[in-house]
């Protein structure tokens, strides 16, 4: 068995942006096994910290050898594969893994965030389950345990005693989330959540050298997706296979891309100043029934400035 980690395959994306899907067609190739969400593994530099941001200074010697060696545990564990691996809380510690894994083949994905915040809505909703805790809990140091574990017993009181409908926290925590979930309504505080991840994550990508970042657009990926497999697989080294080919076929769908419309439209408006700067960025815009649902704009007021907004 090679003693040698081979160059893993990193997705970088904010939560429900689709990185679940990239992950799940990726580790279809025969040549890649997937590896999902060791979050506590990440965090080995800091479990205690109250946000998600990290950065290339945390990344020291023995943080770059714990990590590098639990991925090649678990690559030598799956046949020498390479790893597939995305946890979405690292779209506000690029820099940090980009230090670990310098040698990594980098994906990053966005999708709109009017979808994120749908999606994410649900998903503060609800306690993490069993199977995931042990999931977590297979790559985090008994030392650290009581960390993760302050935060399960947080959310099951929440939930099951407090009853409250809301978990305290969910998602990327960018700095100041704390101090925003106490002034702020939640529906602020996700598109916060959206828009604050995709500018850092922009700010830090920046950085790279031309080509090792490939870039998708969730919306895009699912209206075309065997052309952007192809190309996903020749960044990452790969042969994209008919079997590969077929599976892409089966399991992309496109209807789910106008999930947002399940809250009124006014209700979406009032977060717009979050997200504009962010989805003009990413080529996205505004829907003509949320422009109307703001009294001061006429219904065709679909194209406007971040000025506007503010």
């Amino acid at each position: 068995m090679s003693g040698e980690l081979k160059p893993p395959i990193i997705l970088f994306g904010n939560f429900r942006s689709g990185t679940t899907l990239l992950q799940q067609l990726i580790s279809a190739h025969p040549d890649v096994v997937s590896l999902y969400e060791p979050v506590s593994l990440w965090l080995y530099a800091e479990p205690g910290r109250n946000h998600d941001e990290f950065d290339e200074q945390d990344a020291n010697a023995k943080v770059r050898r714990y990590i590098r060696n639990e991925f090649l545990k678990y690559q030598q564990q799956h046949g020498n594969r390479i790893i597939v691996e995305k946890t979405p809380h690292n779209i506000l510690r690029i820099p940090y893994v980009r230090a670990i894994f310098p040698e990594a083949h980098f994906l990053y994905i966005v999708r709109n965030p009017l979808s994120f915040v749908s999606s994410v809505e649900l998903k503060w909703q609800q306690p993490a389950t069993r199977k995931r805790i042990i999931k977590r809990l297979k790559f985090t140091p008994i030392t650290q345990i009581h960390h993760y574990l302050k935060r399960f017993i947080s959310q099951q009181w929440n939930k099951r005693i407090l009853r409250r409908k809301y978990l305290s926290i969910w998602g990327p925590r960018y700095k100041g989330i704390q101090e925003d979930l106490k002034k702020e309504d939640l529906m602020t505080v996700m598109a916060r959540q959206w828009s604050r991840s995709s500018s850092k994550a922009e700010r830090d990508l920046a950085l790279f050298e031309d080509g090792q970042v490939l870039r998708l657009r969730y919306e895009d990926f699912v209206q075309d997706p065997i052309s952007h497999m192809e190309r996903i697989c020749a960044h990452c080294g790969l042969q994209m296979t008919d079997d590969l080919a077929k599976t892409v076929r089966e399991m992309v769908k496109t209807d789910r891309t106008l999930k947002w419309q399940r809250f009124e439209p006014h209700v979406l408006a009032q977060i717009i100043p979050e997200l504009y700067e962010e989805m003009e960025r990413h080529g996205y815009e505004i829907p003509a029934e949320i422009a109307q649902a703001v009294p001061a704009y006429r219904s065709d007021a679909v194209t406007l400035t971040g000025t506007d907004w503010r």
